[in-house]
C-alpha cells in the first residue's frame, strides 16, 4: 500500500496487483508440485497420468499468462521424454 497521500487509483491499483501476485504465486506453486509428481513417479504408467493432469495445467497457465506459452511447451516436451524414460 502507498504510504503517501495518493489518488484513490493508485490504492486500488495496488490492492488488485496484490490480489493478483498472490493468486499467480499460489498457481505457479500447484505447477511446480505437478511437475514434481511426474518426475517422481513410480512407474510409467503413473507418470503418464499425471502427465496428462499437468498438461492441462501448463496450458490452462498459458492461457491465463501466467506463464509464457514457450516455457509451457518446453515443460510439456521434457516431461513426455522424461516419461517416455521411465
Amino acid at each position: 500500500m502507498p504510504t503517501i497521500k495518493k489518488k484513490k487509483s493508485v490504492a486500488k491499483r495496488a490492492r488488485q496487483n496484490e490480489r493478483t501476485r498472490t493468486r499467480n504465486v499460489l498457481q505457479r506453486s500447484r505447477l511446480k508440485t505437478a511437475v514434481k509428481k511426474v518426475r517422481t513417479a513410480e512407474n510409467q504408467e503413473a507418470a503418464k497420468q499425471e502427465l496428462v493432469k499437468t498438461s492441462a495445467l501448463l496450458d490452462r497457465l498459458a492461457a491465463k499468462k501466467i506463464i509464457h506459452k514457450n516455457k509451457a511447451a518446453n515443460l510439456k516436451s521434457r516431461l513426455s521424454a522424461t516419461v517416455r524414460k521411465k
